[in-house]
């Protein structure tokens, strides 16, 4: 499922227009991208919890030409799913 199909699915659901079911949806992206820019989580109980992880720098190898290279520490996004999420895919 594709981010228009999401939106299409959520009016359906909703019984809301395209356009209110977009600004939902990028409502609720938004959100989450500005708390996980602030280093806190979120939570949505029975689907799961974004959160941000440290990765520590390491060195890596370049595929082109086989060289080390220095890779640099970064945070990335992390999700895990919640119980009820991973109780309705088995």
């Amino acid at each position: 499922m594709n981010k228009a199909e999401l939106i299409d699915h959520i009016a359906k659901q909703a019984d809301i227009s395209k356009a209110a079911a977009t600004r939902a949806l990028e409502a609720v992206i938004g959100g989450v991208k500005g708390t996980l820019k602030k280093g806190n989580s979120v939570s949505l109980v029975g689907f799961g919890t974004f959160s941000v992880t440290k990765r520590a720098a390491r060195s890596g190898r370049n595929p082109r030409t086989g060289a080390t290279i220095k890779i640099k520490a970064a945070k990335v996004p992390k999700f895990r799913p919640g119980k009820a999420l991973k109780d309705a895919i088995k």
